[in-house]
This record gives C-alpha cells, sequence and structure tokens, in this order.
C-alpha cells in the first residue's frame, strides 16, 4: 500500500480518495477483502479512527460493504463502480479545463497535446 498523505486535505478524505483510485483502477477487485482498519492504521501509521470514518463515508456511499463481524469488501456492484470512474473522469476533465482555460489554450491545440500524452 503506498499512500503518501500531504498536509491540506484531511487524511480520511485522502483515504477514501486513495480506494476509489486503486478499486477503480482494477488494482482491487470487486468483492476483494480489505485489511482490518487496525492493520490499516497500522500499516499507514495513522490513527484508527481516522480509518474508521474513511470506512463509514465508502460504506454510505457503497463503495464498500461491512456485514456484521465479517472483514469489509469492495462492492460487487459493477454500477457503483461505472459512476465512480464517471465522476473521477469528469473531476479530472473540469480540472484540466479550468487549468488550460486560465492560460488561453485554443481547444485544437488542446486535444492535440492530449492525444500526445495519451498515446
Amino acid at each position: 500500500m503506498d499512500l503518501k498523505f500531504d498536509n491540506r486535505t484531511p487524511v480520511y478524505l485522502q483515504l477514501i480518495d486513495y480506494f476509489k483510485q486503486v478499486i477503480t483502477s482494477e488494482e482491487m477487485a470487486l468483492g476483494e477483502e480489505l485489511p482490518s482498519r487496525r492493520e490499516l492504521a497500522s500499516r499507514l501509521k495513522i490513527n484508527p479512527n481516522t480509518v474508521q470514518r474513511a470506512c463509514k463515508e465508502m460504506e454510505e456511499t457503497g463503495l464498500i460493504v461491512t456485514e456484521r463481524n465479517l472483514p469489509s469488501k469492495v462492492t460487487s456492484d459493477k454500477q457503483i463502480i461505472k459512476q465512480l470512474r464517471e465522476e473521477l473522469i469528469n473531476d479530472a476533465v473540469d480540472e484540466l479545463i479550468e487549468t488550460v482555460q486560465s492560460v488561453n489554450v485554443p481547444l485544437e491545440d488542446l486535444l492535440q497535446l492530449v492525444k500526445q500524452k495519451y498515446q
């Protein structure tokens, strides 16, 4: 688990973003078990309450599922993953557009640069 925290964003949000990335990129499989909250906290050297908060929020959004005393698992709902992937892509595109518009990059130049970089 390679995760480096910054000081600008709350750690629990960074943890949620990390799991969104690894799940949508299929580094974690649908239905795959997550380490226990204590184990995650120990691995990442963060407070267990921070991990608990992140997991609670991911459960509320349906990204992970926890049943009784069983380990939490990545959702098996492909629709949730599809929506999450679309959300991440839209956020990235919005950020890109905001940045390039601030420096007046013509659309045609932007599209050409994106095609070059993507390949």
